[in-house]
C-alpha cells in the first residue's frame, strides 16, 4: 500500500471501530432479542456500505433474515453474544469482518486479475511439527517432529499475504500452541488480521485464555471426535477430558471458538449424534469443520476411511443439522462434501494453500508436493509456481462437486500434475511418492464415483454467482475441458 492508501485505510478502520463500539454496546444493553434484531439490521446496512460486490437484493434478503429473532441462526448468534466477551466480539468484527471479508476480498479479486493466478482468501501454515500427541492415522506425523518455522518466516508469510489482501491465517502442525509465545507475538504485530489455531487443546490454560481474550484476533479449532470412548481410541487416553477442560476455560473467558473433527469409519455416528452436537453447544462451541480422514503418509491407516455409504450418510446428516427445522444451535462445515457451495476444490491458492514447518508451499494440507519454499520464494512466487498454476488451470477438477479433490476422488489428476510440474514430495521423514499416495485412493475413488453421481443427479445445482476459475472458464464454461467418461478432465499444461 502507498502512504496515502494506508492513511485512508486507517481513517476508515477507525470510523468502523467507532461504529462497532456503539453497535456492540447497544447489543449488550438490548433488553430482548427483538431489539437486537433491529441492531443486526443496522450492521447489515453498515456492511452494504463497504461490500459493494454483492447486490442490493442480497442485502435485502439478509435484512429480512436477521430481523426475525425466532430464526434459528439468529437465535444462535444471540446465544454466542450472550457468552462472548464484548471486546473480543469487536475485534472479530473488525479483523474477520471488515479487514478479511470486506477490504481483503476486494483486494484479492483485483490481484487475481492483475497477476493471472490464484490469490487465496486464507493461508494455512505450520509453526512447528512438534506435538505432544501421537494420534492414530495422523498425516502430520510423517513430517517428523524437529522442523519449525522461525518467527521471522511466519512474519514474512503474514506480511506478504496482507500485501495481496489476505487477512485470515490458520495455524496447524504438529501442535501450534507449542509455539504460543511466537503466535501471540505474531497476533500482536498483525493486529489487523485474524488467526485460528487447530489445536489438540492440551496446552490451553487460564493464562493462555486471558492473553487470547486481550489480543482479540486469535481463536481455536479444538480437535474432538465424539464420545470419550471413540475420541480417546484414536487420540489417546485422557485427551477427551483435556478438550472438555479447554472448552470450559474458553467459554469462561468469553472467547468464540469452534471444533475440528476428523470423521472415520469408526467414529462417524458418534461425531454426528444429537447428543454430541448438544454437548458442544453447552460447552460454548457453535461452529466446526468436519474433515474426511485422508490416507496420507507412510503411517496412514486407509482402513479407517469412511465407506461410501457412511459418506452418503455424512452428506445427509450435515445438511439436516444446517436446515431451518433443526433445533441444534451448531453450524457444521464439511471440508470434503461442501464443494457445491465453494465451486469444488479450493486448494492451490484458489481459496487457500498450505506452508509446512519446513517452509515448503503445498497446494493443500493433504497434498504433500511442492515446487517452492517460503525461505527463498515470496507468496506471489509460490502462487505463480508450476504446481499452483496447474491447480489454477485445472479447477474445477470434476463437474460433480461431491468429487472435488484431485487426490482423493480423481487421483490420476494429482499424478499428472506432479509429474508435469516436476514437483517434489515434502515428507522428509517418511518420503512418499505420488504413485504410493494414489495407490491408497484409487480404489476409494472408484467405489465413491457411482454413489456421488447418484446423489449429485438427484437435484439441480445452480451455478454460483461467483466462481474463482480462470477467466476463460468463467466466460466460456464449455472450455472447462470435461472429456473423461467419469466426469474428470485432462489438464493441458503446455
Amino acid at each position: 500500500m502507498s502512504v496515502l492508501e494506508n492513511t485512508k485505510h486507517a481513517v476508515e478502520r477507525a470510523a468502523v471501530e467507532k461504529m462497532a463500539d456503539e453497535l456492540i454496546k447497544k447489543l449488550n444493553q438490548a433488553g430482548d432479542y427483538e431489539s437486537r434484531s433491529e441492531i443486526y439490521v443496522k450492521i447489515v446496512d453498515l456492511a452494504e456500505k463497504f461490500y459493494t460486490d454483492a447486490s442490493h437484493e442480497t442485502f435485502e434478503r439478509v435484512r429480512t433474515y436477521v430481523s426475525n429473532p425466532e430464526n434459528r441462526w439468529v437465535r444462535m448468534i444471540n446465544h454466542v453474544l450472550d457468552e462472548a466477551d464484548p471486546e473480543y466480539v469487536k475485534s472479530v468484527l473488525l479483523n474477520l469482518g471488515y479487514e478479511a471479508f470486506f477490504c481483503g476480498t476486494k483486494k484479492i479479486r483485483e490481484n487475481r486479475k492483475k497477476y493471472d493466478c490464484n490469490i487465496p482468501w486464507l493461508i494455512l501454515f505450520d509453526p512447528t511439527m512438534a506435538c505432544n500427541m501421537h494420534c492414530k492415522g495422523c498425516w502430520s506425523g510423517t513430517y517428523g517432529h524437529k522442523s519449525s518455522l522461525t518467527y521471522e518466516q511466519m512474519d514474512k508469510i503474514v506480511t506478504e499475504g496482507k500485501e495481496l489482501g489476505v487477512h485470515l491465517y490458520m495455524l496447524t502442525g504438529g501442535e501450534p500452541m507449542v509455539r504460543k509465545d511466537d503466535i501471540f507475538r505474531l497476533c500482536e504485530k498483525h493486529h489487523d488480521c485474524f488467526f485460528a489455531a487447530y489445536t489438540n487443546s492440551t496446552l490451553i490454560d487460564e493464562a493462555v485464555c486471558e492473553r487470547v481474550r486481550k489480543l482479540g484476533n486469535l481463536t481455536f479449532m479444538l480437535s474432538i471426535e465424539g464420545s470419550e470412548e471413540t475420541n480417546d481410541a484414536r487420540r489417546g487416553e485422557g485427551h477427551y477430558q483435556s478438550a472438555m477442560k479447554a472448552m470450559d476455560l474458553l467459554k469462561k473467558h468469553g472467547i468464540i471458538f469452534g471444533t475440528s473433527i476428523c470423521y472415520t469409519k469408526d467414529n462417524i455416528e458418534a461425531v454426528t449424534s444429537d447428543a454430541f452436537f448438544n454437548m458442544l453447544v453447552s460447552k460454548g462451541a457453535h461452529f466446526g469443520f468436519y474433515f474426511h480422514l485422508m490416507p496420507i503418509g507412510t503411517n496412514a491407516v486407509p482402513e479407517l476411511m469412511p465407506t461410501p455409504e457412511q459418506r452418503k450418510y455424512m452428506i445427509q446428516r450435515i445438511r439436516e443439522v444446517r436446515s431451518e427445522t433443526c433445533k441444534i444451535e451448531f453450524f457444521p462445515m464439511d471440508f470434503q462434501n461442501d464443494g457445491e457451495y465453494v465451486g469444488g476444490c479450493i486448494a492451490g491458492g484458489r481459496n487457500y494453500f498450505h506452508i509446512n514447518s519446513n517452509g515448503d508451499a503445498e497446494p493443500c494440507v493433504f497434498i504433500h508436493f511442492s515446487n517452492c519454499n517460503i525461505k527463498d520464494c515470496s507468496i506471489l512466487d509460490i502462487l505463480q509456481s508450476p504446481l499452483f498454476k496447474a491447480f489454477h488451470e485445472g479447477q474445477p477438477f470434476n463437474r460433480n462437486h461431491l468429487r472435488p479433490c484431485p487426490m482423493l476422488e480423481n487421483p490420476q489428476l494429482i499424478k499428472e500434475m506432479v509429474h508435469a510440474t516436476k514437483a517434489h514430495q515434502t515428507n522428509t521423514e517418511s518420503p512418499e511418492e505420488v504413485e504410493e499416495l494414489i495407490a491408497k485412493t484409487e480404489a476409494y475413488a472408484e467405489k465413491w464415483a457411482p454413489v456421488a453421481e447418484e446423489i449429485w443427479n438427484e437435484k439441480k445445482h445452480p451455478q454460483p454467482s461467483y466462481e474463482n476459475y480462470t477467466k476463460e472458464k468463467r466466460e466460456h464454461p464449455e472450455l472447462a475441458g470435461f472429456d473423461h467418461p467419469d466426469g474428470t478432465h485432462s489438464i493441458d499444461l503446455n
